[in-house]
């Protein structure tokens, strides 16, 4: 997404929803919420916002890389007047750094880049680099909830999962086959509107 010129100050002057550093490692553990759940590439935040208004009594935090996504999702979170979301501007990979061991509940991973050429498998968010984070931040019994069109993509995070120490509990190759009930992506809407099938699929983290 290319980043617009109002993106910058506003991160600079954000303090509600923004977290800047790892200084609150830990501290999600004291907070009065039933649960923890996090979005990785968490987009422009539909679902992470749309869901935080549904449900407030748990806490929802969103992972996401790209600024302009991250200025747009508080700008939607901001208009929703929420207090259980915070927001992460950082990498994946850096994940460890702000989570304990066995800290969140449930960690979704929906519509990432597909990443399709054979050397670029390796920056999937559903490659055994990044699989080993999720189990090493989510409780025993903890679930990844996995969503894409890509079918290339989504045979291969089977595999990855299948190869780990995850259980596979659910899936499905056309998942809004059945009307659901759910807040959905900014990709997934556009996708059930164009008639494309949605790849699902729920990990367990074995105990």
């Amino acid at each position: 997404m290319r980043k617009r010129k109002w993106v910058t100050p506003y991160l600079e002057t954000e303090e509600r929803y923004l977290i800047r550093n790892t200084e609150k490692k830990g501290h999600w553990l004291t907070m009065p919420y039933t649960s923890l759940c996090l979005e990785i590439g968490m987009g422009m935040g539909d679902f992470l916002v749309g869901n935080a208004v549904r449900n407030p009594e748990i806490l929802y935090i969103g992972f996401e890389k790209d600024e302009t996504c991250v200025a747009k999702a508080i700008r939607k979170a901001s208009e929703a007047d929420i207090d259980n979301l915070w927001i992460i501007n950082d990498d994946a990979t850096k994940l460890p750094e702000y989570f304990e061991d066995k800290e969140v509940d449930v960690i979704y991973l929906q519509f990432s880049d597909p990443w399709p050429k054979k050397a670029h498998h390796k920056r999937r968010l559903t490659y055994a680099s990044f699989i080993e984070l999720y189990e090493k931040v989510l409780k025993d019994n903890g679930e990844i909830v996995f969503k894409t069109d890509n079918q290339g993509l989504y045979e291969f995070s089977l595999v990855s999962f299948a190869e780990s120490s995850f259980q596979l509990v659910d899936c499905s190759v056309d998942y809004h086959r059945i009307p659901r009930d759910e807040i959905c992506t900014e990709y997934e809407s556009k996708f059930i509107a164009e008639g494309k099938p949605i790849y699902y699929a729920r990990f367990r983290k074995r105990s």
